[in-house]
């Protein structure tokens, strides 16, 4: 199927990204770079941080040089990096991001971002759909994705986290996404999957955990629906937010429509993430995140 949207021009689009402590002259280093590799640029971004003092910048550049490769680029920013003291990353645009999903019994996120990538509206590259019920093996095969069953209980859970990473790295995954994946990670498995893992979970005002998220707000008369998309931490849903929204409900839905309205909100905030993940547009900054949409 042909993709809904245009896509960046391989080795010919890349993506600059950078961070670095504040300092007079840092647009100039760039765009002087560019000039000097026939660099033209599409979008351009930048946040300056006065808390923090800390400057961050996305540029979305073409080059008309047939000889500025990536790797070219790369050596040739290294100087730029290393007199402003720069933390940057710089990649082909077109590349997709190889991506795992993980998933349990609910199935709309994974669906979403199914149906997403193959209209092209997400650039990534789904390598495999993992998870520990064998509900949605049937949905990952009409879609040609692989599907690996890695059943999870509290005697093999070491178990089935040696054989995640077993996958992460035999497929080469550069973007792991918990599509409403119910099984709680263990520290040092996030650690190890740190600033390349998302997870969505539902979030209300307040905030109800546990089992059965929907009926407690239908008995709370909740007036929002909403949800968090955010990297994975060791602190449990305490990771830098990527993508939050809400929507209006009322005393009319019953705790079935609340669900309803409420994986709408889940599957669009995860989609959303994901995207600008991929896209190079979220920048890790401590406890929170720019995002440059």
């Amino acid at each position: 199927m042909s993709p809904e949207f245009p896509r960046p021009e391989s080795g010919r689009e890349y993506v600059l990204t950078l961070s670095c402590p504040d300092r007079a002259g840092l647009v100039h280093a760039v765009s002087g770079f560019l000039v000097r590799n026939s660099g033209n640029i599409l979008e351009s971004q930048q946040f300056d941080d006065r808390l923090q003092d800390r400057f961050f910048m996305r540029v979305h550049f073409d080059v008309s040089d047939p000889n500025a490769d990536l790797e070219t680029l790369r050596h040739r920013f290294g100087p730029v990096a290393e007199a402003h003291r720069l933390s940057w990353t710089l990649r082909d645009a077109a590349t997709a991001t190889r991506t795992l999903i993980m998933v349990s019994r609910f199935g709309h996120c994974l669906n979403d971002l199914l149906f997403r990538q193959r209209t092209g509206s997400l650039n990534i590259e789904i390598a495999a759909v993992v998870s520990n019920h064998r509900d949605f093996e049937a949905l990952a095969g009409t879609y040609g994705i692989p599907f690996h069953h890695v059943p999870v209980t509290r005697d093999t859970k070491a178990e089935a986290e040696a054989r995640l990473l077993e996958l992460v790295d035999e497929l080469d995954v550069d973007l792991v996404v918990l599509a409403r994946y119910m099984q709680i990670l263990s520290d040092d498995l996030c650690k190890q999957l740190e600033g390349r893992a998302i997870n969505i979970h539902h979030s209300f005002l307040p905030s109800f955990k546990g089992a059965r998220p929907y009926e407690q707000a239908y008995d709370r008369g909740v007036k929002l629906v909403g949800a968090t998309a955010h990297y994975v931490t060791p602190e449990l849903d305490e990771g830098q937010i990527i993508e939050q929204d809400v929507v209006r409900v009322d005393h009319s839905l019953d705790p079935g429509q609340l669900v309803t309205v409420g994986r709408d909100v889940e599957a669009q905030v995860l989609a959303h993430a994901v995207k600008w993940h991929s896209e190079s547009r979220v920048m890790v900054d401590g406890n929170r995140t720019v995002v440059f949409r």
